[in-house]
C-alpha cells in the first residue's frame, strides 16, 4: 500500500489557503496511486494554539470537517486531518480524524499529551486509548505529535492490534532527534510502521523542523523529508509487522503484572 505524507507550511487561520494545499496534495497523491494522505497537526487552521483558541469560531468546524471529507471523496483517497474539537464537556482538544476515500469517518482520536505552555493554555488533554480500525487490510491507529514520544501511547496502539500508526505533528526546529532517533525506536519496539507528518517553514513565530518520516517495524526509514515543503511517499508492506513480531515477540513477552509491581 502506497502512503503519502504532506509536509508543508500552513497559513495561520487562512482556512481557504490551507484547504487548497491539502486538496492539491490529495490530487497529486491520488494520481500516484497512494491510498491515504497524512497531513500535519492542526494544518487546516494553522499551528498557533493561543490564536486558534481565541479567534476560531467553533461553529465553523462541522463545515470544515465536511469540506475535508469532500477533498478525500473528490480525489478518491483516504485522508488524515487534524483540527480542534469540543468535547462533550465543552473542553477544547486537539483531534485527528481518518476518513476513507468516500469521505466516511473511520477513526478519530484526541491528543493525550499536550506540549508546552501554548498548547496547555489553549487546549485540554484528552484521555481516550488509541483506537484501531482495518484500513485496506492493515490494522491502523493514530496518535498526535507529542503523544508518539511516550512509549505507552504507541504500545497501547500496538497491543490493540495496530500495525500502522498515523501521526499528524507540529515539531519545532531543533528537535531533530525526535524523528531520526526516538520515532524509529518507537516503530522498532512496538513493531509497526509509523508515518509522521510535520509542518515546514514558520507559522506565528514558530519555526518548524520539517523532517517528516515513515519508519518501518524494524526501525528502518522507509522515507524521510528535509526541511522544505514536500509530498513524501512510502510503500507499506502489509506483512512486515507480523514478520517482525514473529521474529522477536516483544508484544507477547511483555510482563505487565511485573511492571505494575514496579509502579508502572
Amino acid at each position: 500500500m502506497l502512503l503519502a505524507v504532506l509536509q508543508a507550511n500552513s497559513a495561520v487561520l487562512d482556512i481557504e489557503a490551507n484547504c487548497r494545499t491539502i486538496a492539491a496534495a490529495a490530487r497529486d497523491a491520488a494520481a500516484r496511486g497512494a491510498a491515504v494522505l497524512v497531513t500535519p497537526e492542526l494544518f487546516p487552521v494553522g499551528y498557533a494554539p493561543r490564536r486558534v483558541r481565541a479567534e476560531l469560531e467553533p461553529s465553523l468546524l462541522p463545515a470544515l470537517q465536511e469540506r475535508l471529507a469532500g477533498i478525500a471523496r473528490d480525489n478518491g483517497i483516504a485522508l488524515v486531518y487534524s483540527l480542534p474539537r469540543l468535547s462533550g464537556q465543552g473542553d477544547w482538544q486537539i483531534s485527528a480524524t481518518l476518513v476513507d476515500a468516500r469521505g466516511n469517518n473511520l477513526l478519530s482520536y484526541g491528543k493525550v499529551h499536550l506540549f508546552g505552555p501554548d498548547e496547555r493554555a489553549a487546549f485540554s488533554p484528552a484521555g481516550e486509548r488509541p483506537g484501531v480500525v482495518d484500513f485496506n487490510g492493515i490494522p491502523t491507529s493514530m496518535v498526535i505529535c507529542y503523544d508518539v514520544e511516550f512509549p505507552e501511547s504507541v504500545r497501547a496502539a500496538a497491543v490493540g492490534g495496530a500495525e500502522l500508526l498515523l501521526v499528524p505533528t507540529a515539531l519545532a526546529h531543533g528537535f531533530d532527534d525526535v524523528p531520526q532517533v526516538l520515532l524509529r525506536a518507537r516503530a522498532l519496539e512496538s513493531q509497526l510502521t509509523i508515518a509522521y507528518a510535520n509542518h515546514s517553514g514558520e507559522e506565528d513565530g514558530c519555526r518548524f523542523l520539517g523532517g517528516s518520516v515513515v519508519a518501518g517495524p524494524d526501525g528502518g526509514l522507509l522515507a524521510e523529508a528535509g526541511g522544505e515543503p514536500q509530498l513524501l511517499y512510502a510503500e507499506v508492506d502489509p506483512g512486515a509487522a507480523a514478520r517482525e513480531r514473529r521474529a522477536v515477540p516483544y508484544l507477547d513477552e511483555r510482563r505487565p503484572d511485573v511492571y505494575r509491581s514496579w509502579g508502572l
